[in-house]
């Protein structure tokens, strides 16, 4: 299922969804500039888990290239559909978890859940030598968020068929979490690298769902 838009309205202008949405779109826009140099990019700005594992034995790896593409890869992509599908996501439900905790929250929160889904990833991945890139474990934290925060919000999907039904965001976003585990644990038997980071997603969702737990709540709204 495919959410079209949540009747959730947000107290406060969402500058901050806004603002990382526009970062993803001008990089991509970057990636694509960068022609046959592109793959380097990815390597470099990408998480490698060998890089991490096995650092000793790479020569040119140093604690720049292995360390800070744990921020770097959750604003980089590997296509246009990727980009929109996790765009379109954060577009949908950042908005309200920004509501709840502030501009500054938000940020903090949003790379806290990016970085964690990278942990989760690598450590079931430890053998991989393909860039992770998206911001798919960092948005995946927004909807575990959303879920517990507002687990009866209406949200408008679209079904195969091209039926569109209305459901409560914990139907909704349980099914995606679901989806998840259900792909994660069967790629744990497969031991071919790349394809879809399930466990960066899985990891984000719970990371989403306890971050949103313990992170203070805002005190002010800007209008």
């Amino acid at each position: 299922m495919i959410p079209i838009r949540d009747r959730n309205p947000s107290g406060t202008f969402p500058l901050i969804t806004v603002i990382i949405i526009l970062i993803n779109v001008l990089t991509f826009l970057f990636e694509l500039s960068l022609g046959r140099n592109l793959t380097y990019f990815l390597f470099s700005y990408g998480i490698v888990p060998l890089k991490i594992f096995q650092s000793a034995d790479i020569p040119e790896v140093n604690m720049a290239n292995t360390y800070f593409p744990f921020l770097s890869y959750m604003f980089l992509h590997g296509g246009l559909i990727h980009l929109l599908g996790n765009m379109w996501y954060l577009w949908i439900f950042g908005d309200n978890i920004e509501d709840i905790l502030g501009r500054f929250g938000f940020v903090v929160f949003y790379l806290i859940c990016g970085i964690g889904s990278a942990v989760v990833y690598i450590s079931f991945n430890r053998q991989s030598g393909v860039p992770c890139i998206g911001a798919s474990g960092a948005v995946a934290g927004v909807l575990g968020a959303y879920m517990i925060s507002y687990p009866r919000a209406r949200v408008l999907v679209l079904l195969p068929l091209l039926f569109i039904f209305e459901l409560p965001a914990y139907i909704v976003l349980g099914f995606w979490f679901f989806i998840q585990f259900f792909n994660g644990t069967a790629a744990i038997a497969n031991t071919r690298d790349g394809g879809v980071a399930w466990w960066a997603h899985i990891g984000g969702f719970v990371i989403g769902i306890i971050l949103i737990k313990l992170f203070p709540r805002a005190y002010y709204r800007h209008y």
